[in-house]
């Protein structure tokens, strides 16, 4: 990633000068715990009789000592980490590589924090009160800078670790609970604290080399966590949080609290699907590939989606259908798209499903791997498709006493995170919701699905002749017959037909809103009768609020941007995704398209038959089971007055 405009470079020979120091902490000092109480540490056996527990070898890793002054207490974190894996005595290259990420991301701390000394003049005050020569009117602001530089310290160190280590990361979690040696006098009582409570960590949850990188890339996250906290009312960080910098040698950049994440992508094993191989669905599968170029002008230095800013992004969106109909198939087209795109364009990809297996009995552990689903999806450095299938299984419904403590935990960070007070899009990922049963989803998390993809598969007979055709692969000599194959499937062609068809209601109860309104105000030509007939629907289901519009209308703005970005443009890179992003933003203005009332007509038809197709199925299925109730109780009663009798 190149340098940008707002970035500095943090040089390399600024880092590595603090080697040595970052070594020495490693290596070996004494802590006194201040907050947390020291565990006990259990009793290490010896090997065999008259033979100790230390190594016998040490690591000759460059820029590792071969040699160590015994000391008969203190933090020895080079040590502990090369003990993770008990009687081995050799140094293995994982153990190496947490030693030297830990080296490294305590100098790049300690050249930040000297670069906000010099930056704040804490420098000079330091000196000063060295030699006795502070002057009393500046002692507030003296103490005030050093906590700001703990703080600085902390978090950049912690960012560094994650960052430095993401490659080692495995499937291995471990549960860390709170961090509580948090020392902010200053930035090296800081690190003292910071270092002692994960020696402590490693020696109490790192046993073997999985459980050690997890305790460590653990710590790094839940430190970040506290000190960004902190840092939310502590003064005098302005000249961190407004500077930006980069190591050029690891590609990290460093703004303000905002954690740094390696651009990694995720290995694919599913099997991909051609559009012509979704028959039927078409505006499911127009919009889906819509969305999947719209991802790829994501502009990865000023971290903004062109299509974001203009609207028009879809963020969210949710799939319905009956099953078999082609929701699977619609995810493995759109993966396979941008998987192509951004391997085109050189761009990680990532792609995770939150599935049924992250519903968690520990209380807090379903919301946690919730979070961290949505955590993976957003990260700035990549491109995201993040998928939620069976919804309605995976969420709880609010107030249905059959939903579990864990799928709560999971709607509430799902609601939270597409359309929260702290929801940013950027636009370099979209989720979909996926479900054969939306009407068991809860309500406002449905709705928080800014686009409806009703994918209910094939439903013409060329329809059903390609799918025939499709499905039996090439082992036979049937003829085709009078048929143009996928013919049907010709994308523009069979997407105005579908929009076309939305021109009027498909659910009978709207449909008599549409025509109870339009028989009373005329054709719907103004935004006063769109308005007009917003309110009727309104009137018959009180569901239908602010959040419905605002759908709509983000609907309306997609239909503006009703182009797809020329296949040209995604199979070679120079002629847009390499481009800047002013220039992204003026070739994607010249493509839009005027919005038209029927557009607008179109959108509240589509979105509001989907609300009353859901509200059908949820009374339907509570009629149903009050029946089954009935029946129940009708059969109970009948066998009682049997066996009284």
């Amino acid at each position: 990633m190149s340098l940008t405009s707002d970035q500095m470079e943090l040089r390399e020979e600024d880092i590595r000068k603090h080697y040595a120091a970052a070594f020495a902490l490693l290596d070996g000092f004494d802590h006194a715990p201040r907050i947390a109480k020291a565990a006990e540490a259990p009793p290490v056996a010896e090997r065999s009789p008259g033979i100790g527990t230390r190594r016998r070898f040490r690591s000759t890793t460059p820029g590792l000592a071969t040699r160590r002054v015994e000391r008969p207490e203190g933090v020895r974190l080079i040590e502990r980490i090369e003990s993770c894996d008990g009687d081995d005595p050799m140094v293995s290259p994982r153990q190496a590589a947490v030693a030297g990420a830990l080296r490294r991301a305590v100098a790049i701390a300690l050249a930040v924090a000297e670069a906000y000394g010099d930056r704040t003049g804490l420098g000079d005050l330091k000196r000063a009160n060295l030699e006795s020569a502070l002057p009393a009117d500046r002692r507030i602001e003296f103490s005030e800078l050093l906590a700001a530089e703990a703080l600085i310290t902390l978090h950049v160190f912690a960012n560094a670790t994650a960052f430095l280590l993401a490659a080692h990361a495995g499937e291995v979690t471990v549960e860390l609970g709170d961090v509580e040696e948090v020392l902010t006098e200053n930035g090296q009582l800081a690190l003292h604290g910071a270092l002692w409570e994960l020696d402590q960590d490693i020696a109490a949850l790192g046993q073997g080399e999985d459980r050690m990188v997890a305790v460590v890339l653990g710590f790094a996250e839940a430190l970040m966590e506290k000190v960004a906290l902190r840092a939310g009312s502590a003064p005098r960080l302005a000249p961190f949080t407004g500077a930006a910098w980069r190591v050029a040698t690891d590609d990290f950049a460093i703004r303000g609290f905002e954690p740094a994440r390696k651009g990694k992508g995720s290995t694919l094993t599913m099997t991909f699907k051609q559009p012509h191989e979704v028959v039927g669905n078409h505006i499911a599968k127009y919009q889906a590939m819509k969305l999947s170029k719209m991802l790829m002008a994501y502009d990865f230095d000023r971290r903004l989606n062109p299509f974001a800013e203009l609207g028009g992004f879809i963020f969210t969106f949710m799939g319905d259908g009956k099953p078999g109909t082609g929701k699977t198939t619609l995810i493995q087209m759109m993966a396979g798209l941008i998987s192509g795109y951004c391997e085109t364009a050189g761009y990680a990809f990532r792609y995770q499903n939150l599935s049924t297996d992250n519903i968690d009995s520990y209380q807090g552990k379903s919301g946690q791997n919730a979070k961290a689903f949505i955590n993976a999806i957003l990260d700035p450095h990549v491109i995201g498709f993040g998928t939620i299938d069976d919804i309605d299984q995976l969420a709880g419904k609010r107030g249905d006493r059959q939903s579990s403590a864990g799928q709560l935990e999971i709607t509430a960070v799902l609601m939270e995170s597409f359309a929260g007070a702290n929801t940013v899009v950027r636009g370099n990922c979209t989720f979909g919701m996926f479900s054969n049963y939306p009407e068991n989803v809860d309500d406002a998390l449905r709705q928080r699905a800014g686009a409806r993809f009703l994918v209910d598969g094939p439903q013409t007979r060329e329809d059903y002749i390609d799918i025939l055709h499709l499905l039996m692969g090439k082992n036979h000599a049937i003829p085709l017959g009078e048929h143009e194959l996928y013919a049907a499937q010709e994308i523009k062609r069979a997407v105005a037909r579908s929009f076309e068809s939305h021109g009027k209601p498909h659910e009978a109860g709207l449909l008599e809103v549409f025509d109870r309104v339009h028989d009373r105000i005329g054709a719907l030509d103004t935004i006063a009768k769109l308005g007009s007939y917003l309110k009727a629907i309104q009137e018959a289901d009180e569901r239908f609020t602010g959040r419905a519009i605002k759908n709509i209308t983000d609907a309306v703005k997609v239909r503006a941007m009703d182009f797809e970005l020329p296949d040209e443009w995604m199979e070679e890179p120079d002629l847009f995704l390499r481009k800047t992003y002013d220039e992204k933003k003026s070739m994607i203005e010249e493509l839009r398209v005027p919005i038209t009332t029927e557009m607008v007509i179109q959108e509240i038809n589509r979105y509001a038959d989907s609300e009353f197709r859901y509200a059908d199925k949820s009374d339907a299925a509570a009629i149903e089971a009050m029946v089954r109730d009935y029946a129940r109780q009708e059969e109970a009663k009948r066998r009682y007055l049997e066996v009284k009798g």
